[in-house]
């Protein structure tokens, strides 16, 4: 766009297109009239790119062309680095927020800035079309865990779906024959099945898994936050001593399910599954001072796509911390880079986003019918500890595979959310 008239109609065609986010190329010097008009007209999110040709200029050919008055279109093909503050300056008085992406068309550090932008906004973009399903109620007693959902309206854009208990009864108790036999073949097919497995277990979980999908798929729901007891012997306890595998399943098929009711951690798990990193449930455990390492698991829902090796179904004769018995996921995550997300609820009520980056390393785990991994980070894990917490997090947190801190703070920028990253 070289006029206002012209920034004028692409505003418009901008904004028809409802685009999540804007990307500003400096092509050579604009006088900032041209751009203010789209920037607010459109109202999303802009990236300026202040990318020169090359790296540099040919200062011997450039003067050669200067001689004979023949320098002036070269010199405005490079001229961006002019431009750019004029164009934040401009932005800054008229109160837009932008970011600035400097460098060259071959410098590859300014791509992956460019990707982890385009990323962010797909990400973003995934939460505001999101429907997320609250089932049951908090793990009562557990304060840190209850969150405020309107403030998640407000910082994600994420629609909630209330749903009651007696609504997953009432497909359960519709699943059977065909559909049970179809999800125990699937628990064979994705999970590694433990013999010591009772085939009535099996069977009851099967049954919940497919009660699981059918709310999935009645309220359209892309995550879940659960959590419930119920009386011994009713079917709602039936129901949550068998629901393990099944939001397993869901949450490696891109429906992320967080337990005891942690709404901030589900959120936590969608983010890192849109970005197609995972977003495993998970708590921290202990910490072995003489291997430096952090023990984070839970007893499931995990998530399969981002397991070191066959992800176990094994049976529990005992629930940690529920009541009960039923079956359970045994999980590593995968040994390599690691990010930990948290979204946190402070005490003025507003979201931010904690983010870490270590390692998952090899070592002996825990044997209990729990996803657990072994984490290594740049602090020591006395001081990881330290600084993680005192960010104020709830307990719980997700976990994916792959160093993405960088993207996921561009997400907190796009969404105007404050981010923490420890080490």
């Amino acid at each position: 766009m070289d006029n206002p008239a012209k920034a004028a109609e692409a505003a418009s065609l901008f904004r028809r297109s409802e685009i999540d986010i804007l990307f500003l190329y400096i092509s050579t010097y604009a006088l900032s009239s041209t751009v203010l008009p789209i920037v607010q007209r459109v109202g999303v999110p802009v990236v300026v790119l202040n990318l020169q040709p090359v790296a540099q200029l040919d200062y011997k050919k450039f003067n050669a062309l200067a001689d004979r008055g023949l320098m002036t279109g070269v010199w405005l093909e490079h001229c961006q680095a002019c431009a750019a503050p004029e164009i934040a300056s401009v932005f800054a008085r008229a109160g837009i927020r932008y970011h600035l992406v400097s460098g060259h068309l071959a410098d590859q550090a300014a791509w992956i800035e460019i990707s982890q932008w385009i990323d962010a906004a797909t990400v973003a973009r995934g939460l505001r079309d999101n429907r997320a399903g609250v089932l049951g109620h908090y793990y009562a007693g557990m304060l840190d865990v209850y969150s405020d959902m309107t403030q998640h309206s407000a910082a994600f854009g994420t629609h909630f779906e209330l749903i009651e208990m007696c609504e997953l009864v009432a497909l359960r108790d519709a699943a059977t024959g065909h559909r049970v036999r179809t999800k125990v073949k699937q628990f064979q097919r994705e999970f590694a099945v433990s013999p010591e497995c009772d085939e009535s277990e099996i069977t009851r979980a099967a049954r919940t898994s497919c009660a699981l999908d059918a709310l999935v798929e009645s309220h359209r729901l892309g995550s879940l936050a659960y959590y419930y007891e119920g009386q011994a012997g009713s079917p709602h306890r039936d129901i949550a001593t068998s629901v393990i595998p099944g939001n397993t399943l869901l949450t490696g098929h891109h429906v992320p399910v967080a337990g005891e009711c942690e709404v901030k951690n589900m959120q936590a798990m969608k983010i890192l599954d849109l970005l197609g990193v995972g977003g495993s449930f998970s708590e921290f455990y202990l910490a072995d001072y003489a291997d430096d390492v952090v023990y984070l698991g839970h007893d499931g829902p995990a998530h399969v796509a981002i397991a070191e090796g066959p992800v176990g179904l094994v049976p529990l004769p005992v629930y940690h911390g529920k009541p009960g018995k039923g079956l359970s996921i045994q999980m590593t995550v995968k040994h390599g880079p690691v990010t930990l997300l948290s979204v946190v609820q402070r005490a003025d009520g507003s979201l931010s986003l904690l983010i870490a980056e270590g390692h998952s390393v090899e070592g002996p785990v825990l044997m209990i019918g729990n996803t657990n991994s072994r984490y290594r980070f740049p602090l020591s894990a006395k001081e990881f500890i330290n600084r993680w917490s005192q960010a104020g997090p709830a307990h719980h947190c997700a976990i994916g595979v792959g160093h993405v801190a960088s993207t996921l703070a561009r997400l907190g920028e796009l969404l105007g959310l404050a981010t923490i990253r420890v080490c």
